[in-house]
């Protein structure tokens, strides 16, 4: 099993960010990430918000690192570990400004980036930003077009209901024109967003139950035997795992989220320090069902 890590520090989870995180900063997250690097990790992720309402912040959390600026300074202190968007909020964004400032990440990073995207949540902040709410969902499959169109293509050119665009020289352009993209989300619609446009389905805050229940409904869809390519399927194993202390209760959560369909795992660690996570990083590392990413 491919395993990459929603990594410490970046985001504070008010339901699952150690209370060690609070005070860390660069170094904990940097030695942090050059070790899930050396052990062989598929990925490490850092989620958007803008500007989260101080209201929103006690179920959503306050702290968000800007992607761009993390994943392109993780960037230049890892080699083969790849950089995910967990994610991107489309509506924030036209779809070029994606295309350009991450076509460069993947650059500078040697073509180890993934775009996780969603079409967001929260209102609020869609409001402060001047972003189009109400129909963020048809306007977030359009702006997945627009992107496959864009990715990797000095020239880009796309037609679409709401975005439209030719003629302009995005330079430099992504290293490749099939970066991975995964859609996040909590709804069986960004499933079917994932089926229908992307390349992997990353959710959060589902259980393993609906997630087997809406795999199955998902495989049942046209848009699922269209596919010229397997879905990965990205799942966050909840509660967070211990693999030093309690491997068989690691062992039995993992399984079940293998058994509903997983094909990489988004791992979070019950760690009371740096150390302690970096414990965590190292002991499922060793485990058999952990698969080291190769490099590319």
């Amino acid at each position: 099993m491919r395993a990459g890590i929603i990594t410490p520090v970046v985001t504070l989870n008010p339901r699952a960010h150690g209370t060690w995180e609070e005070a860390a900063g660069l170094p904990e997250l940097t030695v942090l990430a050059e070790a899930a690097d050396r052990l062989g990790y598929h990925h490490l992720t850092c989620s958007e918000h803008v500007a989260v309402p101080v209201e929103a912040a006690e179920r959503r959390g306050s702290r968000y690192w800007d992607p761009l600026a993390t994943l392109g300074y993780l960037a230049a202190r890892t080699t083969r570990i790849r950089l995910a968007t967990h994610v991107l909020v489309l509506g924030y964004h036209h779809p070029l400004e994606i295309a350009k400032r991450y076509g460069t990440l993947d650059v500078v990073s040697g073509g180890r980036l993934i775009l996780g995207l969603g079409v967001g949540s929260l209102e609020e902040e869609f409001t402060l930003l001047e972003a189009p709410f109400p129909d963020r969902g048809d306007r977030g499959d359009d702006a997945l077009r627009a992107l496959r169109a864009s990715l990797g293509r000095r020239e880009p050119e796309y037609h679409g209901p709401h975005y439209d665009f030719a003629g302009f020289v995005v330079d430099p352009p992504a290293t490749r024109t099939d970066v991975p993209v995964w859609i996040g989300g909590r709804s069986y619609r960004s499933l079917r967003r994932a089926v229908e446009l992307a390349d992997g389905w990353a959710p959060f805050g589902v259980t393993v139950e609906q997630i087997g229940a809406w795999m199955a409904r998902a495989q049942d869809t046209e848009a699922w035997a269209a596919r010229g390519q397997p879905l990965e399927i990205v799942l966050y194993p909840d509660p967070q795992i211990d693999p030093v202390g309690d491997p068989d209760g690691t062992a039995d959560l993992v399984g079940r989220y293998v058994e509903s369909g997983a094909t990489i795992l988004n791992l979070r660690f019950r760690a009371r320090s740096v150390q302690d996570c970096l414990d965590q990083l190292a002991a499922m590392a060793e485990r058999p069902e952990f698969s080291p990413a190769s490099s590319g």
